[in-house]
């Protein structure tokens, strides 16, 4: 006579995962947050579109038809005509005789100043600090004046500058530029260089390692990310300014690329689709310069957002 086993005791169902739950709970809010990422960034992008597409149609369409109509004809005839009524190519290599140098200077010099702050044991670094940060809060048009009867007083040798001044060459433009983009790199990089171990360093000392190599052969490349991000930032300010070229410069074989859009623009008539595809040729260096540094321009400026 067998005996019936008795059934096994249902398991008793495991209660829901409070992440679980608050991944349902928090999912809305994440739509919510991702629809008004895309809203604001198609707003910053709406103009450059506009552009883009005001770029491909004729002038007599987009006029009778209005800006926001549908093309019945798309082209690149704006942009070779573009380049080759304003003179470009001549134009492209001022700007980046004025914006290389002065990314590689500002850089230079603001990793230098960083550097002494944050590592070095120095009396009065904060201050040092706060000087420089407080020189971003000046306003540029402030001192424009000043500047001008300065650079006109600052003689320089024949083979530096055509005027024999510092007026009128690309090392006033430059020098301006990195005076008021140091301060701006020094207080990034210094807040970078305090959260790099200060093990690393101190090993590197006792293996008998100077100031300079610390700096150059450990400090620097730990700090890549950093000075790529600072690097795009720089050479797009640095190339898209238009001010400090138009007050220091007069020889108009000088004039950097942002200049050269005048050139589009008639006495009388101004043909705007023209002038868009003018816009969107100058503004391709940069985005250039953002494509080839993006992984790191987005590694430092992610970099202490997450812990662990």
């Amino acid at each position: 006579m067998t005996t019936a086993t008795p059934a096994a005791p249902p398991r008793p169902s495991a209660p829901p995962s409070p992440d679980r739950h608050r991944r349902r709970r928090a999912r809305p809010g994440r739509l919510g947050l991702h629809a008004f990422l895309m809203t604001v960034s198609l707003a910053f992008l709406a103009p450059l579109l506009l552009a883009v597409y005001a770029s491909l149609r004729p002038y007599e369409e987009t006029a009778e038809h209005g800006y926001f109509s549908l093309p019945r004809h798309l082209s690149f005839d704006y942009y070779k005509q573009a380049f080759s009524d304003s003179g470009m190519s001549k134009y492209f290599v001022n700007s980046l005789i004025i914006a290389v140098p002065g990314v590689l200077l500002t850089l230079f010099f603001a990793s230098f100043v960083a550097f002494a702050v944050s590592r070095l044991k120095m009396r009065g670094g904060l201050v040092l600090l706060m000087v420089f940060t407080a020189g971003n809060l000046l306003p540029q048009q402030v001192i424009v004046t000043p500047l001008y009867v300065l650079f006109t007083k600052i003689d320089l040798p024949y083979w530096m500058s055509d005027s024999m001044t510092m007026y009128d060459s690309y090392w006033a433009v430059i020098a301006v530029q990195v005076a008021f983009q140091v301060g701006f790199c020094v207080f990034v990089l210094a807040n970078f260089m305090r959260a790099l171990p200060l093990e690393i360093l101190e090993a590197a000392v006792v293996d008998g390692a100077g100031v300079w190599t610390r700096y150059w052969r450990i400090t620097l490349p730990l700090c890549r990310p950093a000075l790529a991000a600072l690097g795009t930032l720089q050479f797009t300010w640095m190339y898209n300014d238009f001010l400090w070229a138009l007050v220091f410069v007069s020889d108009g074989d000088k004039l950097p690329i942002t200049s050269a859009l005048n050139n589009l623009r008639g006495q009388f008539f101004t043909d705007y689709n023209l002038l868009a595809a003018g816009s969107v040729i100058v503004a391709l260096p940069t985005v250039l310069v953002f494509l080839l540094l993006q992984r790191h321009f987005i590694a430092g400026l992610t970099l202490g957002a997450s812990k662990g």
